[in-house]
């Protein structure tokens, strides 16, 4: 790693003060600071300080992720079509029936380590004509280095069932779950409520 930092070293004194390496390559600032926030003890230990460019802001508790960011949308698919651990899933009673289901937050964190570039979005808010419900439609999408896909689901709840929080929320919550089980996570629970 000393290596890497002397190459970025004369590349920051070959460049003017307007360009540093980190903005000819975002790679540099990647390395540079990772090199920085690993090494910061030993450099403190060892009185040896690098020179930090004044036009440029320190980044030290900044952490780019680097592995498992960039990989085939089929690689993601079979990551999130696996089982989640029954430890994982709730249970509530609605209506007299006996309903399991991943909470939204604990989807988020699966959709995180398993696809951390993905995104989600509401694309509607609809409350019905008698006032009684409203409905979300919710918009997941997957990016891998070889394509794209994304997955839409609606959730609805009724206005007047204010029992686990609000009712745009819970629709919200309802929608974004359908919407990443329609790319198989959880999607083994409505198999087993079939049965």
């Amino acid at each position: 790693m000393a290596t890497v930092m002397k190459l970025l070293g004369s590349l920051g004194e070959r460049q003017s003060h307007a360009s540093s390496p980190s903005s000819i390559c975002p790679i540099f600032r990647c390395i540079s600071n990772r090199f920085y926030a690993r090494s910061s003890k030993s450099a403190a230990s060892k009185e040896e300080k690098l020179p930090e460019s004044e036009s440029e802001p320190a980044y030290e508790e900044e952490v780019i992720p680097s592995s498992g960011v960039s990989r085939p949308l089929s690689e993601i698919l079979k990551q999130l079509n696996k089982r989640v651990p029954d430890g994982l899933i709730r249970t509530r009673v609605e209506d007299g029936f006996s309903i399991r289901y991943i909470p939204w937050h604990l989807v988020n964190r699966i959709m995180n380590l398993h696809a951390p570039e993905w995104s989600g979005e509401v694309r509607n808010i609809t409350y019905s004509a008698d006032g009684k419900s409203v409905s979300v439609v919710y918009r997941v999408t997957l990016y891998g280095v070889d394509a794209e896909m994304h997955r839409e689901s609606t959730g609805t709840a009724s206005l007047a069932d204010t029992g686990y929080g609000d009712p745009v929320q819970k629709a919200e919550a309802m929608a974004f779950r359908r919407a990443c089980a329609r790319f198989g996570l959880g999607l083994h629970l409505y198999h087993d409520d079939l049965s």
